[in-house]
């Protein structure tokens, strides 16, 4: 099922390490064309091709793409109650800690009168994409808008794919989640349709354009979002779902494979990787993973993920040139199961979120753990972050000088106005200080 690939021996550093690393192969070039088109279609006929593409690729014809009030509210009444209980508690969760996370305004002053503030102004309105297809996301309701609301964005809308099985609704249980969190605006509609309606907005249904869109979706969601950037902001280009272990002889082979079966649960393309330093621990979670796959209730999809090339068990010297690799990969969610975690999480420097010990599964970020699980994907934590208030913040700096803290600083103003050859620059301060008659 999965390979283990030896690299003891192997002259592993950290400026080799990305070329060891496991990575899922997309075609992109293709589904780029393909989104394109999709996406102009919506630009150009509006509504008309939102239903097109619903009937094309969702199967289901859709008369009001508007998901109505009492269809929302009908959803929550028909909510079980465990699950109505459990989406609540993640609520309060991961809104403490979004609130938490939500930076302060600060002012630095200079001289008496010259200072400069740095405050955080949430965009106008934001657009939150959630999946349906394989699996119903409730819990990407829940990290989205709950991120949202903690920036204060004013306006938030909803969009989810219409479903056959729920007369052209999104999933009732996605409806239900949005009621609870008083989400007003909901559509029926998915794809990379949905996000060029969010981007350009859709005139003939009054849904109007968003200022940022996040959300998880399939490569087809995630080429459109990369296609629209700088029109509109998007938390990042997510891909298929990784996750990355980190575990040395102490760690518990039955976890371990567990958390990879949970992860590639999600799609043929997710990617598990285990990184040790005992090969014995590699060959006794290979035969959990055979134990465990054949009794899970996706098993082929989990056998297609842990087969593929995105997926492997690494097994290295030493536990330095494991934390290279764990850098190199720089997964989605990484789990950390060595004997001492705390001499190993100061060298981690990329990854989406962290989850340290033998009791902190990626499940309980998925849903309850008060973390926030939209993160980046495909090496992205590299370079990015995970959702959270920052993703729907702008930070603004307001400058404010009196006429003597401007006057302590001209005379540099106008050297660097010189030295650069834009001496207006420095007329426009020095002006400033000249005599009525000088004027």
């Amino acid at each position: 099922m999965i390979r283990i690939e030896d690299l003891r021996g192997v002259a592993l550093t950290a400026a080799n390490a990305h070329s060891f690393v496991p990575r899922v192969s997309l075609g992109a070039a293709e589904v780029d064309a393909t989104v394109s088109d999709l996406m102009a279609e919506v630009k150009k006929d509006g509504s008309s091709a939102l239903r097109r593409q619903a009937l094309a690729f969702d199967g289901v014809a859709v008369d009001d793409l508007r998901v109505s009030s009492t269809a929302l509210k009908g959803a929550l009444s028909g909510l079980d109650k465990k699950v109505k209980s459990a989406l609540e508690e993640s609520i309060r969760r991961v809104r403490a800690a979004s609130e938490d996370a939500v930076p302060q305004s600060t002012t630095t002053t200079y001289n008496a009168g010259g200072s400069v503030t740095t405050r955080y102004v949430p965009v106008d309105r934001a657009g939150v994409y959630v999946p349906g297809g394989k699996a119903v996301y409730p819990s990407s309701v829940v990290m989205n808008v709950v991120a949202a609301q903690a920036a204060g964005v004013p306006d938030i809308v909803l969009v989810s794919p219409p479903q056959q099985d729920f007369g052209g609704l999104p999933h009732p249980t996605i409806l239900a989640a949005a009621e609870l969190l008083g989400i007003t605006e909901v559509y029926a509609v998915g794809g990379a349709g949905a996000i060029a309606a969010l981007a350009w907005g859709v005139p003939d249904i009054a849904l109007a354009s968003v200022s940022v869109i996040t959300g998880p979706g399939n490569r087809y969601v995630a080429a459109a979002k990369k296609q629209v950037r700088g029109q509109v902001g998007i938390d990042s280009e997510a891909g298929p779902t990784e996750i990355g272990i980190l575990a040395d002889d102490t760690a518990h082979p039955e976890f371990i494979a567990a958390d990879m079966v949970s992860q590639a649960e999600h799609d043929e393309l997710a990617s598990a990787v285990l990184i040790t330093t005992s090969m014995e621990l590699a060959k006794r979670v290979e035969a959990s993973l055979t134990r465990q796959v054949a009794q899970t209730h996706h098993s082929e999809r989990v056998t297609t993920s842990l087969s593929g090339e995105q997926s492997a068990i690494l097994v290295v010297d030493r536990l330095d040139q494991a934390v290279d690799l764990v850098n190199a990969l720089a997964a989605e969610h990484l789990e950390i199961m060595v004997e001492s975690p705390d001499d190993v999480v100061g060298d981690i420097r990329h990854a989406g979120a962290i989850f340290i010990g033998d009791y902190t599964p990626v499940s309980a970020g998925d849903y309850l753990a008060g973390s926030n699980h939209v993160l980046p994907t495909a090496g992205g934590a590299r370079f990015t972050s995970g959702l959270s208030p920052l993703t729907f913040l702008r930070s603004q700096q307001v400058v404010e000088y009196d006429k003597g803290a401007l006057e302590h600083v001209a005379d540099s103003i106008v050297a660097l106005a010189q030295a650069e050859n834009l001496p207006a620059h420095g007329d426009a301060v020095t002006t400033r200080f000249l005599e009525p008659g000088e004027l």
